[in-house]
Order: structure tokens, then C-alpha cells, then sequence
């Protein structure tokens, strides 16, 4: 078993030997990806863009297309085990494509299965709903998904970040400060006992 090595420096944390999934496809926010893939690599971890496309993602700013992304790693070629946490980023697209995508969702699930941290921000809880893992839990979201985390069971609150036994959720990317700050608390953490799908 691989050991972690957590330090502080300068009130910052560093997390070294640390693996995380950012799980996206086309039509993802490009804020909510590359500011959390900065602070975890600032951190010290390892960052992978998986996808259940190939190649490259393109992102989306400012209601247009924007930049394209190399994706790291296939849906297909990525278990849970290979990593400490999932973050999720948001755009109207991405999770609605995401959650049709058996994989994915299976992907997702079974980090709250392995009690491993999972963050997300916006829009991204939609494919957790598919997953089934909000229920009993308490999150926010993009407001305009309230009502289907409430139906989908979740206790919802409106809040720059909240963080529920190792899953953190955010608003918008205005809250994307206190969201990596907080997702990066739960990595270096580690698994909570009380995490669950």
C-alpha cells in the first residue's frame, strides 16, 4: 500500500502521492475544471481528465464553446482503485451527457461505495443523482437543480460550499475558492467512514 506524505507550508497544504479523477466530457465550464486541477496539482497531487470520450474535450465559457482538453484516461481504462477522489465539474452539458453514460455513472458510485471523497460544483450533482447517492445528504448546487437533488433526496442548502463526510459541493465558480480550499481538506483526510452511496 502506497503511503501519502501531507505537510504544511506556509498554511498550505501539500498532498504528495495523492491520484485524482476529474471526471468531464464535452460541455463542461472551464472555470470548474482547470481552477480545482491548479489547486490540487499545486497541492502536490495527481490529476487525471477522465472521460468516455477520447482524445480531447472542449470546454465551455461565457455561453460559447471555449478551449479543448487532453483527456488523461478513458472511462474504460480507470477503476476506483486507481484513485484517492473524484471531482466533478459543472456546465449545463456535461453532467447531462455524463449521467446517460453507464460508466460514468458507475465510475461515480462506486467512489461513495469505497468511502473515498467526491467533490462537485453547479451543475456537476446531476450525474450524481443518476448514481443514487444523494439521498440523506447534505449539498448545494446551481440553483436551478435544486428541486431535483430535494426529489432525489438530498438536504439542500444554500451555501458557498458544503461538505458532507468527505463529499464537498459548491454553488458556482464565485464559490470556487472555498470549494478547492475544502476539497482539498477531504483529500487529505482521506476516506470517511461515514461516506456511502
Amino acid at each position: 500500500m502506497s503511503k501519502f506524505l501531507i505537510f504544511e507550508t506556509n498554511k498550505k497544504t501539500i498532498i504528495m502521492n495523492k491520484n485524482v479523477a476529474i471526471l468531464a466530457t464535452n460541455g463542461f465550464e472551464e472555470s470548474e475544471l482547470v481552477s480545482p486541477k491548479k489547486a490540487l496539482e499545486d497541492a502536490g497531487a495527481t490529476v487525471h481528465i477522465v472521460s468516455p470520450e477520447k482524445g480531447e474535450i472542449k470546454a465551455w465559457k461565457d455561453g460559447n464553446w471555449s478551449n479543448s482538453y487532453k483527456v488523461d484516461k478513458h472511462i474504460s481504462e480507470v477503476s476506483v482503485n486507481d484513485y484517492n477522489a473524484l471531482m466533478l465539474p459543472g456546465g449545463v452539458i456535461n453532467p447531462d451527457k455524463l449521467r446517460t453514460d453507464k460508466a460514468s455513472v458507475d465510475f461515480i458510485k462506486a467512489f461513495f461505495e469505497h468511502k473515498k471523497p467526491v467533490s462537485a460544483i453547479c451543475h456537476g450533482p446531476q450525474s450524481l443523482i443518476e448514481a443514487d447517492v444523494v439521498k440523506g445528504r447534505k449539498m448545494t448546487s446551481y440553483h436551478s437543480i435544486r428541486k431535483d437533488l430535494e426529489n432525489a433526496g438530498a438536504q439542500w442548502e444554500d451555501k458557498e460550499v458544503v461538505c458532507d463526510q468527505g463529499f464537498v459541493t459548491s454553488r458556482t465558480p464565485d464559490d470556487l475558492p472555498a470549494f478547492n480550499k475544502k476539497m482539498i481538506e477531504e483529500l487529505k483526510e482521506g476516506k470517511h467512514d461515514r461516506q456511502h452511496a
